[in-house]
């Protein structure tokens, strides 16, 4: 059964919590000082944008000091009654075995707008009373409606972690899962999910499948495809959709295009859809689908856009009729959006050495790449002493060797005598 590696590689002690160092300790701090009696400020406010560990802080820290973590997201709570309900009497009373306690309402944004009936308020008078540690999380705690909140709150702010500690977490879970990651690999995913680690361990995950090394190649294309959070949900949606109009709705919070999402659509309809009956209507709605998105390259009439949504959306959500659950599957990224990225980037590479023997042989770059490379790549491949020297003569750079070595350590042997 596949596991999500957001949660079986979750930390599990504060000392596992990915950057924030500073923010941490603070809250560390502020935990113990009610040891000494109540602190002034009975609620800690921690905010940030999404997937830095603000909550899985909160859950570390309970593990780590043995305390009866108490949770639920103030989202579900909106009124004052059910806020009441849970945080006011959590907060009064110790643990059941007379252990410490500390209540999290997670997910505070949920409150504000129109749907908060009075769930904001009934915090405040909390905060100001709690008899364990209080504490709130929310992306923005300088929303206008949190105004009077933050008076009664320690403010602890979480910051997107850099890169480099981003990447930490993923070589110590490519160790975990016995993956030979290459750095450069890891790196560029780590920059990718620019500060969210949740995203980068989704990433991960997904660029993973079957493999047991992972190169840079496997990840460049990853700049081809927008952030995965929407369009993961955007999925879920679709292949798991319970009526028409939710699954067409699905395709309006798309952040890709069309085409793009057809690509997403058509790569994980057969994992999801384990039923031969229901793979075999899904597919045809596809292939209809498809049928209309020809007409519009042919006919440029973007009035046939309605239908590509139709078929690929509601068409596949309502193929699900017979197949069952089996626990967590996880989404892939389109094999033929990576296909073409990976061959656009070899174009290129090819291109790039055939101008390098132009100059030399005065032909035509194009020429060159067809007629010349083929023969210089055999050469490169099986005497390294040769190719030192036309790599010398050509001025190819490291990537240009890898490129015709098609092996790493050849590579390295080759640009070694070069820097002799």
């Amino acid at each position: 059964m596949y596991f999500a590696w957001t949660i079986k590689h979750k930390p599990k002690s504060l000392s596992e919590i990915v950057g924030n160092k500073e923010s941490v300790q603070k809250f560390v701090d502020w935990v113990k000082s009610w040891e000494k009696g109540i602190p002034k400020k009975r609620a800690a406010f921690l905010y940030g944008p999404p997937g830095v560990g603000k909550t899985v802080t909160v859950e570390t820290l309970a593990n780590d000091f043995r305390m009866e973590l108490v949770e639920k997201n103030a989202s579900d709570y909106r009124t004052e009654d059910a806020i009441n309900r849970f945080a006011g009497l959590s907060s009064q009373y110790s643990s059941l075995f007379g252990g410490k306690r500390i209540v999290l309402l997670d997910e505070l944004d949920g409150l504000t707008g129109t749907s908060d009936k009075g769930g904001v308020k009934a915090t405040i008078d909390i905060a100001k009373k709690a008899q364990c540690p209080l504490v709130l999380i929310a992306n923005n705690a300088y929303d206008p409606r949190f105004s009077n909140l933050r008076n009664y709150c320690l403010l602890i702010e979480f910051k997107k972690p850099p890169a480099g500690e981003v990447m930490k977490h993923l070589k110590r879970i490519c160790a975990s899962e016995s993956i030979q990651a290459d750095e450069d690999a890891l790196k560029f995913v780590a920059q990718r999910s620019e500060g969210d680690v949740r995203s980068a361990v989704n990433d991960l995950q997904a660029l993973s499948q079957g493999k047991k090394r992972l190169t840079y190649e496997d990840v460049s294309w990853l700049g081809y495809r927008d952030r995965q959070d929407t369009i993961f949900n955007v999925l879920r949606m679709i292949l798991y959709g319970r009526t028409c109009v939710s699954a067409k709705q699905a395709a309006d919070m798309a952040d890709v295009d069309v085409d793009m999402l057809f690509e997403w659509i058509y790569e994980n309809v057969p994992e999801h859809l384990t039923d031969p009956h229901d793979l075999a209507k899904a597919m045809d709605a596809l292939s209809k689908a498809d049928v209309y998105r020809g007409r519009i390259r042919s006919a440029h009439d973007w009035s046939l856009t309605r239908y590509v949504i139709d078929f690929m959306t509601a068409g596949v959500a309502m193929a699900r009729q017979n197949t069952k659950a089996h626990g967590w599957i996880p989404f892939k990224f389109p094999a033929r959006i990576q296909m073409l990225s990976r061959s656009k980037a070899e174009r290129a590479t090819q291109l790039n050495i055939g101008h390098k023997i132009k100059r030399k042989c005065h032909i035509s770059a194009y020429r060159a790449s067809k007629e010349i490379l083929p023969y210089l790549k055999i050469i490169f491949k099986n005497n390294v002493d040769m190719a030192v020297g036309i790599a010398k003569w050509l001025d190819l750079d490291p990537e240009m060797i890898e490129y015709m070595t098609e092996n790493k350590e050849k590579t390295e042997a080759i640009v070694k005598q070069l820097s002799k």
